[in-house]
């Protein structure tokens, strides 16, 4: 008969053996299991040509002179003339900011900054 009293005796070896075995074959086949999620990105920005009519070009040669439309500014003449230019323009546009690779990067910057203060606000630099 049981007695009450008694603490019961629990045999938990069966238990840490087949945890022991699971964890052996979790270590093993995890390592070799890859996780693939597909996903469909975009076409990068290289294979896309700049198609728009509306959009507003400008460009800075290495010579530091500033090309708009057919006109030919130096980089102290531009802010007016662009402000100037631009005055009746919608300035929802885009705006194309291209520059030679051998000027330093702060006259781009001075041109972001220009086209910025004329009140666009859709500005991209072409790369080529």
């Amino acid at each position: 008969m049981y007695e009450w009293d008694e603490a019961p005796d629990l045999n938990i070896t069966p238990l840490i053996d087949v945890m022991l075995v699971l964890m052996a074959i979790f270590m093993i086949t995890i390592p070799v299991m890859h996780y693939e999620e597909k996903i469909n990105l975009p076409d990068g920005s290289k294979s896309a040509s700049v198609s728009d009519a509306k959009a507003l070009t400008i460009r800075i040669t290495k010579d530091l002179s500033v090309h708009y439309k057919d006109d030919t500014f130096s980089l102290e003449t531009f802010p007016d003339a662009f402000r100037l230019k631009t005055g009746d323009i919608n300035k929802e546009q885009v705006v194309f900011i291209n520059a030679d690779k051998e000027i330093a990067y702060e006259h781009v910057v001075f041109l972001l900054k220009v086209v910025k203060q004329s009140g666009f606000k859709k500005v991209s630099l072409l790369t080529q």
